[in-house]
């Protein structure tokens, strides 16, 4: 399989999307002189340029294309080409109803945005294999072709009548016979028995609460009736082009897609990250974004798009202060990015987009934004041939599963105020304030490598993933579990005992008598630190209580326990508690900070032979350094300590001791 390795050629590619039919032709000349200027190698055209291209029915519009490649060949800018088939025009909705999506009140989803197709539908799938398969054999041997990229950001959904006979061939497959669906969704309840496929519908709008196992079977066809999509327009272009690699951008941690299996059929996986910039922790968001998009890559991966400044679809759209965007640029190259892209190139001044940023911004060349595009660009050109292609070891993982997202996601649970994601972001944020680099695993993955599992909270784990944690830790790795994890198994059937005995047992936990949740801003006293959002009643067979709940209902019970190198939390303590509760962890299993003795703020990570320092402060900071060092930035010899200027970032190498 072609790999990202093909396309970066041992620079980090540095450009964004480039929407040209969006000006005068003679624009392009412009753009180019500045593209250069900013250290631009590559853009990614024809994201959205389905008319543009096929501005009616079976018609073929290449020649402004064919202009474009050959431009941006000229001035040595390779080109990621899309397949335009996020948007189609508005003749195929027009003329092919049954194209457009239908939601789940049955009311059509029409044209005047984007996006607006059923993935189900046989006629959009031919129109797009069709405009797919003409735009590879015309660009196949095309010299700036360095990369495809399969429509963007998939994420319809449809409730429609085709989507409804799609489903039902998909739970075929799934259970076989209708006796084992009706077992998998626990049909018995509320008379909701099958007796034959036509019968069965997405979950649409219904009376009540739905049938949760079939939400959930809903969000898995779902996301692989996308997947067909995709991997329909991979197979066109692999054929022709074999050896260029294929992409399609993922949205960061959205719940439309299993990434694991999409990542499986990449050759390069690609993500759009956008961190608001006023939140205090945008930089602990960028890096978990990283850290899992590295993981599905299994390596370097795409930083596809992000923005240059303010976007346009939040309540309030913030700007990046000055070095803001260039500190989250280099940190995903410090957590395995070997490509800093962004929407987009030039900020549009029409359409639903056009006060969304882009690196050459409505201020032109004389902006603040651009001219810090142009100190990016500089700076990866200089940091190309040392980083590209290098790896990172990280000691500790962090278990994360779409299909527990899924199933958490049910109405009628115990708590509304339980988001999966932030809880999350939560464990993540401890393990990286300590100053500690992690990946992310599917709880079936092979575990061996790592010297901590961090489990924050997976409440759907099959028999499979049990097996593999229980292994896990016989072997001798350390494993800390938050609340609410191994409760369900792969259909949604709450275990004996509300947790799996097999974990309870590796826990030392005997019977859990009641869940607890905690209303908005309550607080559980713990035996240290005080414990938020969830809170549980067990007791112990056979674990250490490291901390017991103090007051209250719980009082004196078990809130973390302890069982060899099998840790259970069953609440979620504060920020600085769980960070110091994590880290000691840690310690213990031997998976101790890239760098000790960081100030607060300031983030170290080691990729390859370089160590990334990055200050997510707003004012200078001096990190404390052992042995000598060569920056790159700046060539400069480092020895004892190096002050890093507000959002400063310092990429050492050369280290002696």
């Amino acid at each position: 399989m072609p790999s990202l390795d093909d396309s970066t050629r041992g620079r980090i590619l540095f450009g964004g999307d480039y929407n040209p039919e969006q000006w005068p032709e003679e624009t392009w000349q412009e753009d180019v002189r500045l593209m250069k200027r900013a250290g631009v190698n590559s853009v990614t055209l024809g994201v959205f340029s389905w008319s543009k291209i096929e501005p009616r029915p079976g018609a073929r519009e290449f020649g402004w294309l064919d202009r474009l490649m050959d431009l941006t060949h000229a001035n040595g800018i390779g080109v990621v080409l899309a397949t335009p088939t996020a948007s189609p025009p508005p003749w195929m909705g027009a003329r092919h109803p049954e194209t457009l999506p239908r939601d789940e009140q049955g009311r059509t989803v029409w044209w005047g945005s984007r996006q607006q197709f059923c993935a189900s539908s046989p006629t959009y799938r031919a129109y797009a294999a069709a405009i797919t398969e003409d735009l590879a054999a015309r660009y196949a041997g095309h010299p700036a072709l360095t990369m495809w990229h399969i429509n963007n950001e998939y994420c319809t959904h449809c409730w429609c009548d085709e989507t409804a006979r799609h489903f039902r061939r998909w739970l075929g497959t799934r259970h076989g016979t209708l006796d084992a669906l009706n077992e998998a969704w626990g049909t018995a309840f509320w008379s909701q028995r099958y007796d034959d496929w036509e019968e069965i519908i997405p979950p649409r709008h219904a009376q009540y609460l739905h049938n949760p196992a079939q939400l959930l079977d809903f969000k898995r066809f779902t996301s692989d009736a996308l997947m067909e999509c995709c991997t329909a327009e991979r197979d066109i272009v692999a054929r022709h082009t074999p050896h260029i690699p294929v992409t399609t951008n993922f949205m960061p941690l959205w719940s439309g897609q299993d990434a694991w299996r999409w990542a499986e059929r990449e050759d390069v996986v690609s993500v759009d990250i956008y961190p608001d910039p006023k939140d205090p922790l945008g930089g602990q968001y960028n890096a978990m974004l990283g850290d899992m998009t590295r993981s599905q890559a299994r390596g370097p991966w795409m930083l596809m798009e992000q923005s240059a400044g303010a976007v346009n679809w939040r309540g309030v759209n913030h700007p990046k202060p000055r070095g803001l965007n260039r500190l989250w640029s280099l940190q995903s190259v410090a957590r395995g990015a070997d490509a800093v892209c962004y929407f987009q190139w030039r900020q549009s001044r029409q359409g639903a987009e056009k006060f969304h940023s882009g690196m050459l911004g409505h201020a032109g060349e004389e902006g603040r934004t651009f001219r810090e595009t142009c100190r990016i660009g500089s700076e990866l050109g200089a940091l190309g041939a040392h980083v590209a292609g290098s790896r990172i070891e990280a000691d500790i993982a962090v278990l994360h599963d779409w299909n527990s997202w899924w199933a958490d996601q049910q109405d009628g649970r115990p708590s509304v105020r339980l988001e999966y994601t932030d809880v999350v972001r939560a464990w993540h944020r401890a393990l990286w304030e300590s100053g500690r680099t992690t990946d992310f695993a599917h709880p079936e993955h092979d575990l061996t490598g790592y010297r901590l599992v961090v489990v924050p909270h997976l409440y759907l784990l099959t028999d499979t993933a049990i097996g593999n944690l229980l292994r896990y830790v016989r072997g001798g790795g350390t494993l800390v579990s938050g609340f609410l994890t191994g409760v369900a198994d792969g259909d949604d059937r709450v275990r004996p005992g509300g947790m799996d005995a097999r974990l309870r047992a590796l826990f030392g936990i005997g019977t859990l008598h009641e869940w607890w949740p905690l209303d908005a801003g309550e607080r559980v006293a713990c035996e240290g630190f005080l414990g938020t959002l969830w809170s549980e009643e067990f007791e112990v067979a056979g674990g250490e209580v490291v901390a017991a709940y103090r007051g209250g209902e719980l009082d004196g019970m078990p809130a973390v326990v302890r069982n060899g190198r099998a840790w259970y939390v069953s609440t979620l303590p504060e920020p600085d508690a769980l960070r110091a509760l994590l880290g000691r962890i840690a310690d213990g299993a031997g998976a101790g900070p890239v760098l000790a003795g960081l100030p607060a703020g300031v983030e170290a990570v080691r990729r390859g032979e370089l160590l990334f320092l990055l200050n997510h402060n707003r004012e200078p900071v001096t990190v404390p350094l052992p042995g000598v060092h060569r920056e790159l930035l700046t060539g400069t010899r480092v020895s004892g300590g190096l002050t890093l200027e507000r959002h400063g970032v310092a990429v050492l190498g050369d280290t002696s001791p």
